[in-house]
């Protein structure tokens, strides 16, 4: 079986709003649904993508995001004590979001390609495999 893809909230949103780079995250989608492979997400991404949703486009909006990404089969990890020290000891090493680096330690721990648009990923990608959308 290969390695999961864990979205970054950059990927999905691009998906979602039908940014440049969503339809590799739709080919993305459609294979890893076809291989039965894991679609990984970590809770502090998801809550990314909630908030900025609820900004952006209202209440409705952030519950059809919600509902397709359950319909999808998101595994949505959690932000256990040891995930946190481990994002914490990333943000203190690189400049990238606290949410990047969730992410990122995430990735690292379910050996994980990140699947992401986010620049800031450049700088950490010695760290974990990463699919570009951009």
């Amino acid at each position: 079986m290969k390695n999961p893809f864990l979205f970054d909230s950059y990927a999905l949103l691009a998906f979602f709003q039908n940014e440049q780079g969503s339809t590799i995250v739709r080919d993305v989608l459609k294979n890893a649904t076809q291989n039965k492979e894991q679609r990984l997400i970590n809770v502090i991404n998801l809550g990314e993508i909630i908030y900025l949703t609820l900004r952006r486009f209202g209440d409705q909006k952030k519950m059809e995001v919600l509902s397709r990404i359950h319909q999808i089969g998101f595994t949505i990890l959690s932000a256990p004590d040891e995930l946190v020290f481990q994002a914490a000891e990333l943000k203190a090493v690189y400049s990238i979001s606290f949410a990047d680096c969730f992410a990122l330690a995430s990735a690292i721990q379910h050996s994980a390609t990140i699947l992401t648009g986010d620049p800031e990923f450049r700088m950490v990608e010695h760290l974990a495999t990463i699919k570009w959308i951009r």
